[in-house]
């Protein structure tokens, strides 16, 4: 069996010097490889088949066979990397808590401890009669979380 950390490797490698960051790597039992990378502005095609080539480059499919699969990390799928919060601050994810509850709100500040979201809460202010939509700072550790996710917008 191919072993993630042999792959992960031969990932960062080709990593070096380039501004794409390493997602995941997962290795399945009959050697099915899943590479996921992420950038900034997007992952482009060229790259993948380039990564791809790269990784087959440095296998030996006579010694193991496999399947192999690179692609950029799902725009909709929770972040599971540091890098993937600071690439998304300033706009609009959804945070599911381990204690179930979910909200939404602007990414706004992340750290190697915990993130920052502003949430839009009614809030009832003195002298008003309606509440009013006001933005409110919650901030979560990573382990209080059991995904953060980007929101897709097409306003």
């Amino acid at each position: 069996m191919i072993e993630k950390s042999t792959v992960s490797k031969i990932v960062e490698e080709w990593l070096g010097g380039k501004n794409y960051f390493l997602v995941d790597v997962t290795v399945s039992p009959d050697d099915r490889i899943v590479v996921e990378i992420d950038h900034a502005e997007g992952v482009w095609i060229e790259d993948c088949v380039e990564l791809s080539r790269y990784i087959e480059s440095k296998l030996n499919r006579e010694e193991e066979d496999y399947e192999l699969e690179v692609g950029s990390a799902g725009i909709g799928q929770p972040f599971k990397v540091l890098q993937q919060y600071y690439n998304h601050i300033d706009e609009e994810v959804e945070v599911l808590t381990k204690a179930g509850r979910k909200l939404s709100g602007v990414l706004k500040d992340v750290n190697e401890a915990d993130f920052t979201v502003a949430v839009e809460k009614k809030v009832k202010t003195e002298g008003s009669k309606r509440p009013k939509l006001m933005a409110e700072d919650e901030t979560f550790t990573y382990d209080e979380v059991k995904y953060t996710k980007y929101l897709i917008s097409f306003k």
